[in-house]
């Protein structure tokens, strides 16, 4: 998931950064360079908050021409997947685990950002939700 990011110049020098489709992530760093690292960071630290309070993570819309496209790493891209889809359905994670025929605490790691979890494993959470994982190289 590539999400698009407005880079701004700060008056104080530097540039600020924001995220339209993610209103709480803002960051600033001294350069351009700086501020995409930044960016990255705070994209990735944002989606503790919807994960957290078990909200749906809002997809990337269309990239404008005065914005760059800040990058979050595909595991965490497929859980977001995940997490929005059981969201949609209002499944939880003991139904997800029933029909993987698994444990329930085995669906909670997957909707963990923290833990390091196969993509394999999160491809057939979302098959049992009806949906396929794509990946595409550009």
């Amino acid at each position: 998931m590539r999400y698009p990011a407005l880079f701004e110049e700060a008056p104080e020098g530097g540039y600020v950064v924001s995220f339209r489709d993610i209103p709480e992530a803002i960051t600033q760093g001294d350069t351009e360079e700086e501020a995409m690292l930044m960016a990255e960071d705070v994209l990735l630290s944002s989606m503790d908050f919807y994960f957290e309070s078990k909200r749906i993570v809002p997809m990337p819309s269309e990239m404008t021409a005065n914005e760059k496209l800040v990058s979050l790493p595909a595991s965490v891209s497929a859980k977001v997947l995940l997490l929005n889809a059981m969201l949609e359905q209002k499944v939880g994670p003991s139904e997800v685990a029933r029909r993987l025929n698994t444990r329930p605490q085995d669906v909670q790691r997957l909707t963990n950002l923290k833990h390091a979890s196969k993509i394999d494993t999160i491809e057939k959470a979302l098959n049992v939700l009806g949906k396929n994982l794509e990946v595409s190289v550009s």
